[in-house]
Order: structure tokens, then C-alpha cells, then sequence
């Protein structure tokens, strides 16, 4: 007998999370991921419970060997599974794509020209899409864009002030992290729809980082805009910067394109910031002044784009925290909600230190939550929706 399993992949510039899912239930089966891809790179896989399961040997040098070895590993631990369809999260899907699409060689070439809207994820994520068709030829391929979620905002939050030529050639607001926000916008509703009927800010806090305006349900508004780069500071990311200081950097200090790129996307944020991590556990247990300004530059932004969020919705019923620091660091929370009463933002120190998934206090206008999220069971439902399982 074998076992009809959906597998997701999701392929970053250095690493590459999968989950397996059993196809009727949507249950659990094994996650795992493989981290800096290249001569160090690891390799764990968990089952359901969280028990490590064994991996198979050999390299990791490449978006090609990770594929491959996540692909035996599974082969190793599930031998009755028979995958029915595999589902990619795919960064950037354009102006026209605002829910998930079979890929085929077109979709594929379609895809790879927005590669230049973001460099350095879109060629991995694609990468890890024709290393699967590879070894599942026939096995239907779902793509599940990040910038779906944002794709229907008001003009005003979609725009730039630039000639409108270039708003039409695609220089426009897109906006991230959109799977995460299906998920937990979805979670809201299952859980207290009053509130997920309202006006909710989503914050996503992890190495990528960014907010959402979520209103009935649906993004109004997002910190990140053409790339991932904007909006809060992020572990390597500066987020928001004034592009005055793009242009210095090029003219005056003599910077090449790709000079900028990798000093915005790797050298930045609380990695540039601090002088120690991108890693916020890291600068938390540090005493470091560097690493107590970087927190505090961290907080400051967040606090700014929450009041940005709530202004685009006329006001805010819901604050939900969500991503790795959203989930676990009690600190960031705290902090962020200081100097928030205005908003209507009261939290529940004892709650926060919990960890519960409510960690307002009962008198709070403004309802706080945590509300895990999981990116891989949303690309899981969109494949198992897209070939009818």
C-alpha cells in the first residue's frame, strides 16, 4: 500500500525548508530544512512529534544536492509514500499573479524574468522547482507567491511617486511575507472571526521581517514595498532608507550595484547595527551598548510602522505577533507595546512572560496575540486545492 503525501519546498538564498503532508488529512508527517547550502551545510528532518528522523548522506553544495538529499531522506523515512503533488514557495509573482498556478516550462520562464524584481530569491526558488521536476517528473509542481496576498491593495498603498511609465512597467509596492499572512489571517478567523472581521495589524518578525494591515480580511497595506529590503530592519536588511543615501553610496564612495546589493541585503540591519548578530537572541543576552542601540533602533521602527498600519485602517482592533522573534522573544513584545496607549495597546506582562496566545490585559481596547505561524501548511493546502485531492 502506499501513502498519497504532498510535498512543499521552499528554497531561500542558502537554505531549504521542506514539509511532508499526508495528502487526504493535510496531517503532519516530517519538516525539515537544510541550512547554508554550500561545503557546511546541515541537514535535520523532524517528524510530526518533533523527533529527529534519520537523513541521508552525501553533499550539500548546491540548490541541486539539497533537493536531492531532502528527496532521499524522505524516500528513507516515508518508503510507502507516493508524492501526488509538490508545492514551491515562490517569492515574487508580478502584477497579474494573486493566488497559486501549475507550473510548466512557460510559467517557469515567465517566472525567472521577474528575477531582477528579486534577485536573491527568486533564481533559488526557481533552482529548487527544476531540481524537483527533475526527480518527480509528471508529479504536478504548485507555485505559491509570496506577493498574492498583497496584490489587491488601494492604489495609494501600491504606488510610488514616480512618472506613472515606470508604476506600469511593474515599479510598484508588492509587498512580502504573504503566505505567512494567509495563515495567520486564516487562524484569526478560525479562532475569533469577530476580530479577524476588523482591523488587524500583523506583525511578522523574524531574519525577514515586515507588518501588514489586514482589514476584513484582507491586506490594505504592508512596511515592505518594490523588494524585501524595505520597511523594518531585519537580521542583514536595513529596511527602510532613504534613497538620497543609494545614490551617495554609488557616487561618492564609489560603490558598484553589486557592492550595494550585498552591503543592503547581508552586511545591514542588526548585523550592521550591532557589530555581533543578525541573531536577536544574540544581541538580547549581549550587555554590548552596540547591541542594547540596535534593539532600540529595532523597537523604534516597529513602533513607528505599527502606527502606520493602524493609520491606513482608520484605527486597529487586533495586534498579532508571529515569526521566529514575534513568537518567542517576550522582550521585543514588551517593548513594542510601550508607549502604545494611545492605541489602545495594554499588555499582560505575566501573559507575555507565558507565552499565551492572548497577552493583552482584559481592559486592553486593542486585543495582543501570538499566533504561530507555518508557511508550509498554506503551500500544502494550495496544492492539495489545486489538483483536487
Amino acid at each position: 500500500m502506499t501513502t498519497p503525501v504532498i510535498l512543499t519546498l521552499n528554497a531561500g538564498s542558502s537554505s531549504l525548508k521542506f514539509a511532508l503532508y499526508e495528502a487526504q488529512t493535510e496531517a503532519l508527517l516530517a519538516r525539515g530544512q537544510v541550512d547554508r547550502i554550500g561545503p557546511a551545510a546541515t541537514l535535520a528532518m523532524k517528524d510530526a512529534d518533533g523527533a529527529a528522523l534519520p537523513v541521508a548522506p552525501g553533499p550539500l553544495c548546491d540548490h541541486d544536492d539539497a533537493v536531492a538529499r531532502v528527496l532521499d531522506s524522505l524516500r528513507g523515512a516515508f518508503p510507502e509514500a507516493r508524492a501526488i503533488a509538490i508545492g514551491h514557495r515562490i517569492v515574487h509573482g508580478g502584477i497579474f499573479h494573486d493566488r497559486p498556478v501549475m507550473l510548466d516550462a512557460a510559467m517557469l520562464e515567465e517566472l525567472r524574468a521577474l528575477s531582477p524584481f528579486a534577485p536573491l530569491h527568486q533564481p533559488h526558488n526557481l533552482d529548487g522547482v527544476r531540481a524537483a521536476m527533475e526527480a518527480y517528473p509528471g508529479v504536478p509542481q504548485i507555485a505559491c507567491f509570496d506577493t498574492a496576498f498583497h496584490r489587491n491593495q488601494p492604489f495609494v498603498n501600491d504606488t510610488f511617486a514616480l512618472p506613472r511609465r515606470f508604476y506600469d512597467r511593474g515599479v510598484r509596492r508588492y509587498g512580502f511575507h504573504g503566505l505567512s499572512y494567509e495563515y495567520v489571517s486564516g487562524e484569526l478567523a478560525r479562532i475569533a472571526p469577530t476580530l479577524a472581521a476588523g482591523r488587524v495589524v500583523i506583525a511578522h518578525l523574524g531574519n525577514g521581517a515586515s507588518m501588514c494591515a489586514v482589514q476584513h480580511g484582507r491586506s490594505v497595506a504592508s512596511t515592505m514595498g518594490f523588494s524585501a529590503l524595505d520597511g523594518l530592519p531585519m537580521g542583514t536588511r536595513c529596511g527602510q532608507l532613504d534613497p538620497g543615501a543609494v545614490l551617495y553610496l554609488m557616487q561618492q564612495e564609489g560603490l558598484s550595484p553589486d557592492e550595494i546589493a550585498d552591503l543592503l541585503y547581508t552586511q545591514s540591519g542588526m548585523l550592521g547595527l550591532s557589530g555581533i548578530s543578525n541573531d536577536m537572541r544574540e544581541l538580547e543576552a549581549s550587555d554590548h551598548p552596540n547591541a542594547r542601540e540596535a534593539i532600540d533602533y529595532y523597537v523604534f521602527r516597529l513602533q513607528r510602522e505599527l502606527g502606520g498600519m493602524a493609520a491606513a485602517m482608520g484605527g486597529v482592533d487586533a495586534l498579532v505577533f508571529c515569526g521566529g522573534i514575534g513568537e518567542n522573544s517576550r522582550l521585543i513584545r514588551a517593548r513594542v507595546c510601550e508607549r502604545t496607549e494611545w492605541m489602545g495597546i495594554e499588555l499582560d506582562h505575566s501573559r507575555n512572560q507565558d507565552n499565551a496566545p492572548v497577552i493583552s490585559t482584559a481592559f486592553s481596547r486593542t486585543t495582543i496575540m501570538v499566533i504561530p505561524t507555518d508557511e508550509e501548511l498554506v503551500i500544502a493546502r494550495a496544492a492539495r486545492k489545486m489538483i483536487g485531492a
